[in-house]
């Protein structure tokens, strides 16, 4: 398969659904190492260890381990052909969700303006992305350890979902079912919301990387007190110190 082409069809579904689903991106062994060194991480500012869930922020200024995993290969491709080839990190968060856990509601998680719905209902409008995430699952997910739920196209609502709104235009959230490796992709403004850990054994590990154009704000947590790892910087790739900011002059630096 010709690898522009993919990514041309990857885009097209970015714009048309929203999401696009990559396949096996990592394999085993890194898979169980990212898994132990989520286990190995301790809480600091607003992270918190739960008794549902365990949620850590801006994991990759705790070491360089975490740098290959901001730029991907098929992942950072397709971001940057969302986003730009300037676009940056916003965020990298690991989750573990136990047994018990419950996922947030339908929701979208930023939406730079609000639009009739009926311009977005136009095909040949196509509305630019401005923040996207990817989810790089740790865990085979089934039904039953909180799968990420999607309802396809709603991007084009306009807007979010209101209080109690579980559909858009008749269509319902689909659970994304997806094996360990594999990596969801999907637009800030895509509806979506979590699910519940039903199992009785198993918890979810999943890392979360977030991605902005130039434009959006780099917000890391502690904010007044945020310094970058010092060894994380050193170890950086050129497109990982981007990622982390560094970016050329421009009309407001």
């Amino acid at each position: 398969m010709n690898p522009s082409g993919t990514l041309a069809r990857q885009l097209e579904a970015m714009h048309r659904d929203g999401f696009v689903l990559l396949r096996q991106v990592l394999r085993p062994s890194p898979i169980e190492a990212v898994r132990a060194a989520i286990d190995r991480l301790e809480p600091i500012h607003w992270d918190y260890q739960g008794l549902v869930d365990d949620h850590y922020k801006c994991v990759f200024n705790r070491g360089p381990f975490w740098l290959p995993l901001l730029d991907l290969p098929g992942v950072i491709e397709l971001v940057e052909a969302c986003l730009g080839d300037d676009c940056h990190v916003i965020g990298q968060t690991a989750w573990r969700s136990h047994p018990g856990f419950v996922g947030g509601e339908l929701h979208a998680d930023y939406l730079a303006l609000e639009l009739p719905e009926q311009w977005l209902a136009d095909g040949s409008f196509q509305l630019p992305m401005q923040v996207c995430t990817a989810h790089l699952y740790l865990d085979d997910i089934d039904t039953d350890l909180c799968p990420t739920l999607v309802i396809p196209g709603s991007h084009r609502a306009g807007r979010k979902p209101q209080p109690g709104e579980t559909q858009w235009q008749g269509r319902e959230p689909v659970p994304v079912l997806c094996e360990a490796g594999d990596v969801l992709v999907f637009r800030s403004d895509l509806w979506h919301a979590g699910s519940r850990n039903r199992t009785v054994d198993r918890r979810r590990y999943l890392l979360q990387m977030h991605y902005g154009r130039r434009m959006v704000a780099q917000k890391f947590s502690p904010y007044l007190h945020w310094q970058f790892n010092s060894a994380v910087i050193a170890a950086a790739t050129p497109r990982q110190r981007r990622l982390l900011g560094e970016h050329e002059a421009s009309e407001y630096d």
